[in-house]
């Protein structure tokens, strides 16, 4: 990065705010699942104390009715206790690792679908899917659905892999045929996936599946690519005709290397963005889901079901709700300040 991105990005206070915060939260993240994993963890989020539960902030910790191993770290509960007397601290700590983790994981994959799925939109969207691409396709989703049966199985896939290996000597004009563009194609699965709240598509996909930490991240970047593939594809399409890529063609260079090569790095600006703000997104998915009670399960500790767990003790120990509640606050709007200074700073026009 330049000295123009940063003497830019340096003049944007908020944006250098979201950035600090964003870099805290990260300290904090990785500290946090060291002091809290292990055997004998420093602070241990799954301690239950059912003669402490609901202590407020800064309570000390009654040396008397605890065991030693139980007595929190300093003897004081620096965020309290919840109806356990798990210490929140703790809690919050262990939880602000997986935050962290959703909110990278889901973005990276999103990311990743978005780059392809962009990037072929953009790059061979001209290109026309002909009548025997269709049916090829058709004949192996058959073959995948008869796939139980070996016979049925064996005979749509031989037909299948007949047409792959013999569709180029077909002289019928039928095969041949265009149906749609691949540009239409794609743009129109985006605007159909667009079209269902994204929040209550991963919120019915999560109900029939089971309950885990990796399935929460891949739910939440299997449905939130759609940004970022339409990023990709209208920086594609200017990239497409521009002269540098023109005499990497006339060169001979491959597809392949010229997509990679030269065009996803200058494309790259506008993902980075979506990228930011798809992690406070992410996070703020998470803390729904768990919220909801569809989120990690249990023995992990989120933001999401902590506050979850405070809701039933608003009035006799609000900082349950208040302590993770503002922390989501804090973070997801961190990233978005972050995102729009990143935004302004790679495209400084923007700010005229």
């Amino acid at each position: 990065m330049n000295r123009g991105f940063w003497s830019i990005l340096k003049k944007d206070k908020l944006g250098m705010f979201g950035l600090f915060i964003f870099v805290l939260f990260f300290v904090i993240a990785v500290l946090g699942v060291i002091l809290t994993s292990g055997r004998n963890p420093i602070f241990n989020p799954s301690m239950i104390r059912l003669e402490e539960k609901l202590k407020p902030p800064f309570s000390h910790a009654n040396t008397k009715v605890l065991s030693p191993e139980q007595i929190p770290p300093f003897g004081i509960y620096i965020l309290g206790t919840d109806e356990l007397g798990r210490d929140v601290f703790s809690r919050m700590l262990q939880g602000a690792w997986v935050s962290l983790t959703v909110g990278f994981v889901a973005v990276g994959i999103s990311v990743a679908i978005g780059i392809v799925i962009g990037g072929i939109a953009g790059y061979f969207g001209h290109y026309y899917i002909k009548t025997y691409h269709a049916l090829l396709f058709c004949l192996f989703l058959t073959a995948v659905f008869f796939f139980a049966e070996k016979k049925w199985g064996l005979f749509f896939g031989t037909v299948a892999l007949f047409l792959l290996f013999s569709h180029h000597k077909e002289k019928s004009t039928f095969l041949k045929k265009g149906i749609i563009s691949v540009d239409s194609l794609i743009t129109g699965v985006i605007d159909v996936m667009l079209c269902f709240p994204s929040f209550f598509l991963i919120l019915t996909i999560v109900a029939f599946i089971p309950g885990s930490l990796y399935s929460i991240m891949i739910v939440i970047g299997l449905t939130s690519w759609m940004g970022t593939a339409r990023f990709v594809r209208a920086e594609f399409l200017s990239l497409r005709e521009q002269d540098f890529v023109q005499a990497a063609k006339a060169l001979g260079i491959s597809e392949f290397r010229i997509i990679f090569r030269h065009m996803v790095p200058n494309a790259i600006a506008p993902v980075l963005v979506s990228a930011t703000l798809g992690i406070a997104s992410a996070i703020l998915t998470e803390a729904g889901l768990s919220f909801l009670g569809f989120g990690v399960p249990p023995p992990h500790a989120t933001w999401g079901n902590i506050l979850a767990d405070g809701k039933q003790y608003l009035f006799d120990a609000p900082w349950l709700t208040f302590v993770p509640g503002i922390a989501i606050l804090i973070v997801v709007l961190s990233f978005n300040l972050f995102g729009e200074a990143l935004r302004d700073a790679l495209n400084p026009r923007l700010r005229y």
